[in-house]
């Protein structure tokens, strides 16, 4: 039984057949292929070039349209020869007169095979056939032959004799196409322009027929039409080249050239970070920007472990062209936690890529600040600033940026800190963003603060709107009656007995209660004011970058600048006095020296005797460590265990001493030196990582907050500072000015620059090479002696100098002059140039006779803001009464006030200083932890279980021993000048950090000193940071001895060959040839070195040093 399948849709149908007998399936392995003859067969050439086994053929029934089937469903002879052929469609419709592209012709019955295609015509001209392009019945390609001039005509095809023409609607036409310019006529070498051809009849062929050539590059066409637009590629180098079209083999020229031009470059990026969550704007300076069509801002994020594979791409976008140097992005979002990986920035210029870095750093994306919810979510009774809390808020931020709002309406953001953020409210109490029905809280505005494209809803704000409900007319007669009733019964009674007593004390009362509002108002102004300024300091640290010495200059510094020849010191100048003739026998002698150090049998020894001597003065002791760290620097590991078995004979002294306590707590001997030198190695690169900002920032801080108000150039006291020895005890008036500096062969514009009226002639120049030099380091700086500073207050001009004939006398003494003294005003115009054979006083400034001589006589008595007590002055002062005495003495601490306004202003910088260096949550250098676990181990060891002990070691291993020395001398790790007066308030800091690091408890009375009485408050807080730092770095997982050891050896590895090794070594030598016999007994003495022959060896090398024959 036969069964009708529809399968219609497919040319073909396979069944699996099976046999049923009785109800019983019978499986066969017999697969019969079902097939449908006018699937896909429309026309006659089609249906006869079908395989032979379907059996198809082209029926014409009477009455029927002719189709394809089956040759036994054909009930009328079937057909042999199909009709002519038609032409339905071509492509394309046009052509160069030259010819040479490809024309497809689209119809039915063009053929059961390409034999069957004898010849074509395009316009009465031959077109050449394509076998392989050719498609049964449906599609001939041939190429089209050359024409003389343009021409329009029909397509005609033989196929088998029977000829087809297209229809007159379908027209190929001959054409030349005439390119006349392009836009635009230059782009950058890295290519990627979007050029676009302008012309007629460009629109010829089809794009694929179309080439496009900008010199010998090709462009890439991506749009073809009236207007041909294409991507330029590469070029190797600057030129102006030749635009060429290419149809179908035929060139045409553009007759506009094209401009190849350099590549555009990124020359500054502000800001240089982003929070993660993006939207801060980027302003991009750079050249080339013109030649640029689009811009747009893109960020990649690779996971270190995971490599390219998983590659994360993040897209920003352009905000603003300012104009040819300058574009404005939004940096997008990126991940939460940016730290994770490594983060390139990069802008696309049309097709080329720029990382955004410049000489010193990339730009960077940072972790999203955090920020505390209000306590209940409701601050209240909020009328002049909200305080806002959180943490890293100014990381990637500033004041200008950042928004914040109290429902619908701005709150004016007045300060940014790391932690805090204050902003000024709408003066009346907003409506919230989303009010909420008979929800009295959801009613009350919220506090939202948005840095870029992120916001943070911190809670609901509730302004303080209590008012008196009582009407005025009942506060009168109930309140006003009552109380002045009070009074005059008060005053009654007491008139007699306190009357006096209450009017003094109302009167103290009222002095405290407004010093104490002056103190906080202070604070707060001076506070607020050095944030903007430090802000700007922050643009041009960024800018200009931290100036942290070089490796070898910082160790130096460490090492030898306090020796007793300063910076005139053998190592620091590197100078080796040695004749040439002996210069090459002394260097070998010298490297021979080098070997013996690396014996520890000879080193140890060596260490022992020379400390053994009484003359080997503790300053020696230190010097000698010195030199050995630098001349031991290639092998830092050998150094290391070197200073551990020092350390361990010196731990031993302690503990049979059974003062363990000790220890450590001074530079007595070699090792405890080689520790301190040991740690500034180790944490240079940490101090210049992660610590360095903070503290550069804190120098900073104090140099300006110093600067602001008066310095005494002579006595070196400040108004504002934070050490009362060094506060300038009396009222100086004074006014600040901005005066306008032009700098020789500076260029025309003139640097703004905040001076004091009371600075001397030299204070005034320093400020001034500190604002125009402050993108160099301070030792490329000019010296304020070497510079001339000139005031043209109209036609004339005038040079001014700390002291001339203008000067202030007073019988021996003379005034240092001031821009006072010389009546410079606010907006004055000076010109700074260097001193030179030309420059010389004004006529009216020349020494008289005898002048010179005076001022040389008497150049030790001159004053600048206070004058010291004179000889006469002395004298009346011993005879004067206690009581005068004390009553100065009381006058002198009323200014002591400062000091805590000073600290108070400054006090965020200290915190943050302590947070940078007292975290274990952040990076603790691996040495820290290794000598901290050493330590350890011996109080463990020699059972001291004492916690107090191995604090104190801890404390005078770390803090005490590199911190304090990093801290109060900051141009050992800056290239900075540190000036006496920000010295007096760093040496407070400094001891503050000391007192932080003992767990003794200081008993604070009225003649405690006052940096004591000053860090009081903080000082619990800081020994719990200490506390904490101690105790998390007890928890983190162990450096091992082989983690430090090929950390040290990468150290020696990057900074060895910079060092003064050889003068090292030669000065080392000194230390022997003085104790030359002791050593030389020591040695013989020592069985193992005796195995070592390490005296003989000394010997060979003391005979060649001093150039003398030896006995051996």
């Amino acid at each position: 039984m036969s069964k009708e399948f529809s399968y219609s849709a497919n040319e073909t149908l396979l069944l699996n057949l099976s046999i049923r007998t009785d109800k019983v399936k019978i499986d066969s392995k017999l697969m019969v292929t079902v097939y449908n003859c006018s699937y896909g067969r429309s026309d006659c050439s089609l249906c006869l070039a079908a395989h032979q086994d379907y059996k198809c053929v082209w029926c014409k029934e009477d009455g029927k349209p002719s189709k394809c089937v089956y040759e036994k469903l054909c009930h009328a002879p079937p057909t042999d020869t199909c009709p002519h052929p038609e032409i339905t469609r071509i492509e394309p419709k046009t052509g160069p007169l030259s010819g040479g592209i490809l024309l497809t012709i689209m119809g039915s019955n063009l053929g059961i095979k390409a034999e069957d295609v004898k010849s074509i015509t395009v316009a009465d001209k031959e077109c050449l056939f394509k076998e392989e392009f050719y498609s049964v019945s449906t599609r001939i390609v041939c190429q089209v032959g050359p024409m003389d001039e343009p021409k329009q005509g029909q397509i005609e095809v033989n196929i088998n004799g029977k000829l087809g023409k297209s229809p007159s609607q379908v027209l190929f036409t001959y054409q030349e196409p005439h390119p006349t310019g392009i836009r635009p006529e230059s782009g950058p070498q890295a290519g990627g322009t979007t050029l676009t051809i302008m012309g007629r009849n460009l629109a010829t062929g089809s794009k694929k027929d179309v080439q496009v050539s900008v010199g010998n590059q090709p462009c890439n066409v991506i749009e073809f039409g009236d207007e041909i637009i294409c991507i330029t590629g590469p070029n190797s180098k600057v030129d102006r080249v030749e635009v060429t079209m290419n149809y179908g083999g035929t060139a045409v020229s553009v007759p506009m050239q094209f401009s190849y031009k350099e590549n555009p470059t990124v020359t500054k990026f502000l800001p240089v970070n982003s929070f993660s969550s993006g939207g801060r704007n980027i302003t991009v300076t750079g050249t080339g920007f013109q030649l640029i069509q689009s811009f747009s801002m893109v960020v990649y994020a690779e996971h270190p472990e995971a490599g390219k594979m998983n590659l994360k791409r993040f897209d920003g976008k352009l905000v603003e062209r300012l104009n040819e140097t300058t574009v404005v992005f939004s940096s997008p979002p990126i991940l939460e936690d940016p730290e994770n990986y490594n983060i390139t920035t990069i802008i696309l210029m049309d097709h080329y890529n720029l990382v955004v870095k410049n000489e010193s750093h990339s730009f960077a994306y940072v972790a999203d600040p955090t920020f505390e919810n209000f306590t209940d979510g409701i601050k209240k009774q909020v009328n002049k600033l909200i305080n806002a809390k959180g943490s890293n808020l100014n990381k990637a931020m500033t004041i200008d940026e950042a928004q914040a709002f109290v429902g619908d309406e701005p709150c004016n953001i007045k300060t940014l800190t790391e932690t805090d953020l204050y902003c000024e409210p709408p003066e009346v109490q907003p409506q919230p963003k989303k009010r909420q029905k008979r929800d009295t809280i959801n009613n009350l505005p919220e506090f939202i603060v948005k840095f870029g494209l992120r916001e943070w809803i911190l809670g609901r704000v509730e302004y303080d709107t209590r008012v008196s409900d009582i009407p005025l007319n009942l506060i009168l007669p109930l309140v006003l009656i009552p109380m002045l009733a009070i009074i005059i019964i008060s005053i009654i009674c007491y008139r007699r007995k306190s009357q006096q007593a209450e009017r003094e004390y109302e009167k103290i009362k009222s002095q405290l209660e407004g010093l104490e509002e002056s103190v906080r108002d202070r604070c707060k102004k001076e506070f607020t004011d050095l944030m903007i300024e430090m802000e700007d300091q922050t643009n041009d640290i960024n800018e200009a970058g931290i100036p942290v010495l070089d490796y070898k200059t910082y160790t130096d510094r460490v090492f030898f600048l306090p020796s007793k020849d300063g910076e005139k010191d053998v190592m620091i100048t590197g100078k080796l006095d040695i004749p040439e003739a002996r210069r090459q026998t002394v260097e070998q002698a010298l490297n021979q020296f080098s070997n013996l150090l690396n014996s520890k049998s000879f080193l140890i020894n060596f260490i022992h005797t020379l400390e053994n001597q009484r003359e080997f003065s503790a300053r020696a002791k230190v010097y000698f460590a010195s030199l050995l760290t630098v001349a031991l620097h290639g092998k830092l590991e050998y150094y290391t265990d070197i200073m551990r078995t020092l350390f361990l004979e010196l731990m031993e002294q302690y503990v049979v001493a059974k003062n363990p306590k000790l220890m450590l707590r001074r530079s007595e001997t070699v090792v405890e030196r080689m520790l301190s030198n040991w740690m500034s190695i180790c944490l240079y690169q940490y101090l210049k990582d992660n610590a360095g900002e903070p503290l550069y920032k804190l120098f900073k801080a104090i140099k300006h907050q110093v600067e602001k108000g008066p310095v005494d150039a002579v006595l070196k006291k400040a108004k504002y500072t934070l050490n009362d020895t060094g506060l300038l005890g009396d009222d100086v008036e004074y006014t600040q000015l901005t005066v306008n500096v032009y700098v020789q062969d500076g260029g025309t514009d003139s640097i703004p620059v905040k001076v004091l009226n009371c600075d001397t002639i030299s204070q005034v120049k320093e400020k001034i090479i500190d604002q125009v030099y402050r993108n160099l380091p301070c030792s490329q700086w000019p010296k304020a002696d070497s510079v001339v500073l000139e005031w043209r207050p109209g036609s004339t001009a005038q040079i001014l100098s700390d002291l001339d004939l203008t000067s202030q006398r007073d019988g021996r003494w003379k005034r240092i002059n001031t821009l006072m003294h010389y009546n410079v005003r606010d907006g004055a115009t000076l010109i700074l140039s260097k001193m030179g054979i030309s420059q010389q006083p004004e006529d009216n400034q020349q020494d008289v006779p005898g002048e010179r001589h005076a001022l040389l006589e008497d150049e030790n008595k001159v004053w600048h803001l206070v004058r010291p007590v004179d000889e006469i002055d002395e004298g009346k002062s011993k005879r004067g009464s206690v009581k005068e005495k004390e009553r100065t003495k009381a006058i002198t601490e009323i200014y002591l006030t400062r000091l805590l306004s000073v600290k108070g202003t400054l006090q965020q910088f200290v915190d943050n200083f302590f947070h940078s260096v007292l975290n274990s949550n952040h990076v603790v250098p691996p040495a820290v932890k290794y000598f901290f676990d050493f330590l350890d181990e011996q109080a463990e060891k020699h059972d001291i279980k004492d916690e107090d002990t191995i604090h104190i070691w801890k404390t005078n291993s770390l803090p005490l021993r590199f911190w304090v020395n990093i801290l109060k001398n900051p141009h050992f790790i800056f290239d900075v000048h540190v000036h006496e007066v920000v010295d007096a308030s760093l040496s407070v800091i400094a001891q503050t950090f000391m007192d932080a690091c003992t767990r003794t408890e200081h008993k604070l009375s009225r003649d405690s000193p006052s940096n004591k009485l000053l860090y009081a408050k903080e000082i619990s807080n800081y020994k719990k940071m200490v506390e904490d730092y101690y105790k998390g770095i007890r928890q983190m997982v162990p450096v091992s001895d082989q983690d430090m050891n090929t950390h040290l050896a990468e150290i020696s590895r990057a900074h060895t060959d910079s060092l003064n090794t050889l003068v090292a070594l030669h000065q080392l030598y000194q230390y022997t040839n003085k104790y030359y016999d002791e050593i030389i007994n020591a040695l013989e003495e020592d069985p193992a070195a005796q195995k070592m022959q390490l005296a003989f060896r000394l010997q060979q090398i003391a005979a060649a040093l001093e150039n003398k024959v030896t006995d051996l």
